[in-house]
């Protein structure tokens, strides 16, 4: 539940869990540096705070127990890869608690915005606090909890647009293809952004004629959907650079640049292990986000390249763009894409819908 309450609180708990060693995780930390220049308001569209379990209790029903990974972390993590803005994820772990991912967003200041995790007691009021305190859309995380009823999916969906459509807030889908293709009709008729995570759960390894894969490119490319090109290493096993990802990334981004956007998923949750306890501390996955960031520069230059269009192109748009200015947002106003062919890059280093 959040409330203008946990809005004080967390706020008063931020400066007390900077003073707590015990507090920081062990996170990874980019070991690649950056080989392009990032333009000026690049923006994280997808990243999580596990905080301090004494301050912010894990929900009861969680799926796996992460280690702790800091606001003072992801500050480290984005100065290594020149990025300004980020949007904080409330992760599966917290079910609809948000007061890790406001105390993240309390630490950040003015660039960071909130995607929350809200319940049937969620009230208005704890919208209009949300609100007031950044967070400009809301997740359904149905992919973590191995729901892949249709039908479940059409109403929570539906749920979630009509308590969004009087904020314009973007309703964020974490799901499979599968759900994608059962709620595309709903999702060309929302009265609100839509973004799907991490490739629209497409697996690389299946190819771009995967079953449901046409789905999802056909509403990114009718601007009716944005879909994170983020995680890669969660729809592909091909470490360290998830090659097999390339033809899913050029399929999206050549689709419509400007419903393309982009994230590190960091910390880089991972399931429990079969036959662990979901209580159990379950390491983080060490990513080199820093070698991930490159490859989002050699998926748009792939891309461009089949376009007949040359990577000079694409750095003037990436870094010339009106469109990125400093102040933080999210899909439609937040962490999106930029314009067509010469901003393939930019685009997805742009903020999301309503920031």
């Amino acid at each position: 539940m959040f409330s203008r309450r946990s809005v004080l609180l967390a706020t008063i708990s931020t400066g007390a869990a900077m003073m707590n060693p015990s507090a920081l995780a062990k996170a990874a930390q980019p070991t690649t540096p950056v080989n392009f220049d990032v333009p000026d308001g690049a923006c994280d569209c997808h990243t999580h705070i596990h905080g301090d379990p004494e301050r912010f209790p894990f929900f009861a029903g969680r799926l796996y127990t992460p280690e702790l990974a800091s606001p003072e972390e992801m500050t480290t993590l984005h100065k290594a890869l020149h990025i300004e803005r980020v949007v904080i994820v409330t992760p599966s772990v917290y079910g609809a608690d948000n007061s890790a991912t406001l105390f993240g967003m309390k630490a950040r200041g003015s660039t960071a915005r909130g995607v929350a995790v809200i319940d049937d007691k969620t009230g208005e009021n704890d919208l209009d606090a949300m609100q007031q305190a950044g967070f400009r859309g809301i997740r359904l995380n149905l992919a973590t909890g191995g729901i892949n009823d249709p039908n479940v999916a059409r109403q929570r969906f539906q749920a979630a647009v009509d308590r969004m459509k009087a904020r314009g807030w973007h309703v964020q889908f974490y799901t499979t293809l599968q759900i994608v293709s059962a709620i595309k009709n709903l999702v060309a008729a929302s009265p609100v952004p839509v973004v799907f995570d991490h490739f629209g759960g497409a697996q690389a390894a299946l190819g771009i004629a995967q079953p449901g894969f046409s789905d999802l490119v056909a509403l990114v490319k009718s601007g009716k959907a944005y879909v994170k090109i983020s995680g890669a290493y969660r729809a592909s096993k091909l470490a360290p650079d998830y090659s097999n990802v390339i033809p899913l990334a050029k399929a999206l981004i050549a689709a419509n640049p400007d419903r393309i956007v982009w994230g590190t998923d960091w910390p880089h949750p991972a399931a429990t292990p079969p036959g662990g306890k979901a209580t159990d501390v379950t390491p983080l996955s060490q990513i080199d986000d820093g070698r991930l960031l490159n490859m989002l520069a050699i998926w748009a230059r792939l891309t461009l390249r089949s376009a007949g269009k040359s990577w000079s192109t694409i750095r003037r748009g990436f870094t010339d763009s009106p469109d990125l200015t400093p102040a933080p947002a999210i899909p439609p106003h937040g962490c999106r894409a930029a314009s067509p062919v010469a901003s393939r890059l930019r685009a997805s280093l742009r903020a999301l819908p309503n920031g």
